[in-house]
């Protein structure tokens, strides 16, 4: 019954989104989603439209990941950027000062903020804004105010990164939770994240309500698929 009923998208309120949530707890869950990054080569997804646009422009890069967590993303990004020699600018935003915190604990040359993408203006100067598995926790209204912000933000690209919404990818991201993490809040919130998933047609036609003119997406592996638009 309950995979006959991914045909449809039900938000499922995550205990990760909960504002009372122990702060200990936050950093083992987001400990606990950077592992399954890590083994889902998250940052992998953004880089070769990342990496396309820098050999085409030659020079720095500069990147703004929203909704960032921890940061292992950017820091991921910045390593890929080091060993084929490509110069990246990379920054990270976040509502959470939690998350923020967590992610300045590591060295990196990522600088990280706290901001909120949902009221507040992305600051602007970046070449692409990049979003990773967060567009499944909005509502269509938030989801379509948040693209119009990172289009606001985003001289050349944005780039969204975000879990599809299936049989298959419930099941999966299920089975990862529990193998790779022992974070209730994670093991909870992961099959919660497929159920309020977009499909990729669903995203595209947020994107189009955002303003999004020739966006594209398309199925990225593991269970995931990439939202893409350029500026012309």
């Amino acid at each position: 019954m309950l995979l006959a009923g991914l045909r449809t998208r039900a938000r499922i309120p995550e205990l990760m989104d909960d504002p009372a949530l122990d702060p200990a707890e936050h950093r083992r869950a987001l400990a606990g989603l950077a592992r399954l990054n890590r083994v889902s080569d998250s940052s992998g997804v953004l880089w070769p439209a990342i990496a396309k646009l820098a050999r085409e422009l030659n020079r720095t890069v500069r990147v703004l990941d929203v909704a960032t967590g921890s940061g292992d993303v950017p820091r991921k990004l910045l390593a890929r950027a080091k060993r084929a020699g490509i110069a990246l600018d990379v920054s990270g935003c976040d509502v959470s000062p939690t998350a923020i915190a967590e992610a300045a604990r590591e060295p990196s040359a990522a600088r990280f903020f706290v901001h909120d993408a949902l009221r507040d203006r992305l600051p602007t100067g970046f070449d692409v804004v990049t979003c990773s598995l967060f567009l499944h926790h909005l509502g269509e209204d938030d989801a379509v105010a948040l693209l119009t912000n990172m289009e606001g933000a985003a001289g050349r690209m944005i780039l969204v990164n975000d879990l599809w919404r299936t049989r298959f990818n419930y099941c999966a991201v299920w089975l990862a939770c529990r193998l790779l993490t022992r974070s209730r809040v994670v093991r909870f919130d992961g099959p919660a994240s497929v159920r309020s998933a977009f499909t990729p047609a669903e995203a595209l036609a947020l994107a189009e309500r955002a303003g999004l003119d020739g966006a594209t997406v398309r199925g990225a592996f593991p269970c995931r698929f990439l939202l893409s638009w350029s500026r012309t």
